[in-house]
């Protein structure tokens, strides 16, 4: 049997249809990845969704090589394991030190201590189609959990009722890409690929349909915020008066008792000046210099 099946060519179409639509899902967060080098910042973003993707990647790679007939599998996750690795080394290298931390933390026990127990648990315990059944299933879990993603933005939508963070383009090419593989797996009579992007299908409408009730919602988020910061124009001018009037008025008692100091001062220098006017050498006492 050669690498591609033309004995239903069906299956060949539907899985070129899905290795397209997967392509540019893959390609994706690309943007993001451009900014966060621009920027050398990754501005709080997730690295968890990177490296679960790349696991799914590389479990069905390895479903695909027990399952004979299914290269199209082989070649689009080969693609997704490159990229989402280029994702991730970019993410450890401008996170910061917790944030890297925690995602090589991730990295090493999902990608290479989960995947390596997978490997040896699929081998030493289960054996022909046995193998390939085991397999399935755990591929089927963790391509579930990658589909079911989408909730908390589902969530954002309906609580904020706005569409900002889930473009259209992006939803409809999930939702192309799930009724491909769907089709290569009837074709190709293998559930354990259909069954998960039956989930990828249905949340892939369920975020078109949002989009179509929410796309002409104006987000009020500053609007519900508002009375939280409100001002009492009327307390607060009446309060800094108050506060004016105890500034203003302790400088001019500060004041007034310089000016009275000055005063008495120069009254009492009025009257020794009289007094050594009425001398007769004054200017022995005043100290006046003659030339």
């Amino acid at each position: 049997m050669g690498v591609i099946s033309t004995d239903d060519p069906w299956v060949f179409i539907s899985g070129l249809l899905g290795n397209i639509s997967s392509f540019v899902v893959f390609l994706a967060p690309l943007p993001t990845f451009i900014r966060i080098c621009k920027k050398k910042s990754t501005e709080g973003f997730q690295s968890i969704p990177y490296v679960v993707s790349l696991f799914s990647a590389m479990l069905w790679i390895y479903y695909a090589f027990v399952k004979s007939g299914a290269f199209l599998l082989i070649t689009i996750n080969s693609f997704g394991c490159v990229i989402e690795t280029i994702y991730i080394a970019i993410y450890v290298a401008f996170a910061p030190k917790q944030a890297r931390m925690f995602t090589l933390r991730v990295f090493l026990l999902l990608n290479f201590g989960g995947f390596c127990s997978i490997l040896l648990l699929t081998h030493f315990l289960a054996k022909g189609s046995n193998r390939v059944t085991l397999l399935g299933w755990i591929s089927v879990a963790f391509a579930t959990s990658v589909f079911a993603a989408p909730l908390s933005i589902i969530r954002q939508v309906i609580r904020t009722k706005s569409v900002e963070f889930m473009p259209f383009y992006l939803s409809l090419l999930l939702t192309q890409s799930a009724i491909a593989w769907l089709l290569y797996g009837v074709f190709l009579k293998d559930w354990y690929i259909a069954i998960p992007n039956v989930l990828g299908f249905i949340f892939g409408m369920l975020q078109m349909v949002l989009y179509a009730i929410y796309k002409n919602y104006k987000t009020v988020i500053e609007e519900v915020k508002l009375p939280e910061h409100s001002i009492d124009v009327t307390k607060l001018s009446t309060v800094m008066d108050s506060e004016v009037h105890e500034m203003s008025s302790e400088p001019e008692v500060h004041d007034n008792k310089i000016i009275g100091m000055s005063c008495r001062l120069q009254n009492e220098h009025d009257q020794r000046e009289k007094i050594i006017m009425d001398l007769p050498n004054p200017n022995q006492m005043l100290g006046k210099c003659e030339a």
